[in-house]
């Protein structure tokens, strides 16, 4: 009798990490290490602090022209008023370092210190992450997500692709307007059982969230935490080029939307072409907690009222990253404040409650060493010194480059910076002083830079696994293969349409 052939399994988010982590230890023993110089302002002493490559420190004046003494040109205002918080690269000031050879036992340790690094770093937002799973848990037991999804999926009879564009479009203008990315973490086991219960697979659901962030930032506009500050640190005003940003949003939304809505469909009509069809039971009774068989919970006033106190939740949170310039422990204590007034009106004892909590909080732990390993990568690429020395070695590569070749290669230089620097902000204030100044040696508009940098960085935050993607995957159980097959075809259309742009704005 023959052996039976191991159906090959594609790797959880975990190893897709620890796998990435590697790759870029082995990165550090062939790229060298180097930094720029960097310019910060201290709002206090108004002045500026100069931190050397090798890391002394010395205090400049705070006036125009320190800045013009070291090339940078951007107004001093934006300084004083902390649109631009953050170091800035000095051009020309890039030196290789030595890095110290910890040898074999050295580089395991670094290896084994970046994940717990990583989950120090990253608390602020596995707290969030935690307390939001333990809030569904709680509404599970109620039975509230399951009368309001079949209260919700006889409402959207015959209508249930308006959910994905209306759904869509609202992300991409949170991404567009603000940076709406992290945040849509908690989106997830709210809108999961409700494209399921709709027909759909949770690949939709995570296209639809996840879609719709990545163009909304990759297309944004007024984005304090892209557009706003690469356009300061580039020395130009965020309006300028808005016309091309519009275009891209607007073509790429309708993008994503088109092919999500496509793909959803035809699952609806066919469940069997889901690209997650052999996860569909098991997933089936993970977000919808019932049997096919089993009564379905009267959607009653408490029912409703906890839903309605869950969404006004999501209302407050956007405000307040908004307006308000919210971090994760100010939203995470909004979420604790929901929690107990949850508990006043959940008809749960106590001990239910708190079991549920934890049950719940428990449940999306994965989610959480997802994202302090994420960031592990991150840190071994700090502690290593070579993210200054690629954007190095990009720059010169692309400055002898003229019209749209300089703006399609720059595009491309982007991709990869943006892989290895998920930061939207810290990648604005590490290149825009190096690479805004090339647009005038070949005689390009600086917007286009900025342009490249903000849909170069976009459309590799796709499939990055040092950005948001595993998390969000993880989430539903996806794995990170599947995505990779969904979302390809979509990537590159939108990648040809950026670079069409990046032509028609260098003879705009």
């Amino acid at each position: 009798m023959a052996k039976e052939k191991k159906k090959f399994s594609f790797p959880s988010a975990y190893t897709v990490i620890l796998l990435v982590l590697l790759l870029v230890m082995i990165l550090t023993y062939f790229i060298p290490a180097g930094k720029y110089a960097t310019l910060s302002y201290d709002m206090d002493k108004k002045e500026f602090v100069l931190t050397e490559p090798k890391g002394e420190t010395s205090v400049e004046p705070g006036n125009q022209a320190t800045l013009d003494k070291y090339g940078i040109n951007t107004n001093l205002d934006k300084f004083k008023d902390g649109s631009v918080y953050k170091p800035v690269a000095i051009p020309n000031s890039y030196e290789e370092l030595e890095r110290e050879n910890h040898g074999f036992f050295g580089a395991v340790k670094e290896f084994l210190n970046a994940p717990i690094q990583g989950l120090e770093e990253s608390i602020s937002v596995i707290t969030f992450v935690l307390i939001l799973g333990g809030i569904i848990g709680i509404i599970n037991k109620t039975g509230a997500f399951a009368a309001g999804m079949n209260s919700l999926s006889k409402k959207l009879n015959g209508r249930e692709k308006w959910l994905i564009i209306l759904t869509m479009t609202l992300i991409s203008i949170g991404g567009t307007t603000f940076g709406l990315a992290e945040e849509t973490i908690a989106f997830y086991p709210i809108l999961v059982p409700i494209f399921i219960a709709a027909g759909y697979d949770a690949l939709v659901a995570i296209a639809t969230i996840y879609l719709g962030s990545c163009i909304g930032t990759l297309g944004s506009t007024v984005n304090p935490f892209s557009i706003v500050i690469a356009s300061n640190t580039a020395g130009v005003t965020f309006t300028d080029g808005m016309g091309l940003r519009l275009a891209m949003l607007i073509i790429g939304t309708l993008m994503c939307i088109a092919y999500t809505v496509r793909y959803a469909e035809r699952v609806r009509k066919n469940p069997e072409t889901s690209l997650i069809y052999d996860q569909k039971e098991m997933l089936e009774k993970k977000f919808l907690h019932s049997d096919t068989d089993a009564e379905i919970p009267v959607f009653d006033l408490r029912k409703k009222l906890m839903l309605i106190i869950f969404a006004l939740g999501f209302v407050v949170m956007v405000y307040g990253v908004k307006e308000l310039n919210w971090m994760f422990v100010e939203i995470s204590s909004l979420f604790l404040l929901i929690t107990f007034i949850l508990a006043l009106i959940s008809g749960l004892n106590e001990k239910t409650f708190v079991g549920e909590f934890v049950t719940g909080a428990s449940e999306l732990l994965s989610v959480a060493l997802v994202i302090a390993l994420a960031r592990g990568v991150t840190i071994i690429m700090e502690n290593a010194m070579i993210s200054d020395t690629l954007m190095y070695q990009l720059s010169n590569g692309v400055s002898s480059m003229k019209g749209p070749v300089f703006t399609t290669v720059l595009y491309f230089v982007y991709i990869l910076l943006g892989f290895f620097i998920p930061s939207s902000s810290g990648l604005a204030v590490l290149s825009m002083p190096i690479m805004a100044p090339l647009a005038d040696v070949v005689n390009v508009d600086r917007a286009l830079v900025i342009d490249a940098y903000n849909w170069g960085q976009g459309i590799i935050s796709f499939i990055a696994p040092t950005g948001l993607v595993l998390a969000s995957l993880a989430m539903v159980e996806i794995t990170f293969d599947k995505w990779v097959k969904f979302v390809m075809k979509l990537m590159i259309a939108i990648a040809i349409v950026s670079i069409i742009l990046l032509a028609i704005g260098v003879y705009l």
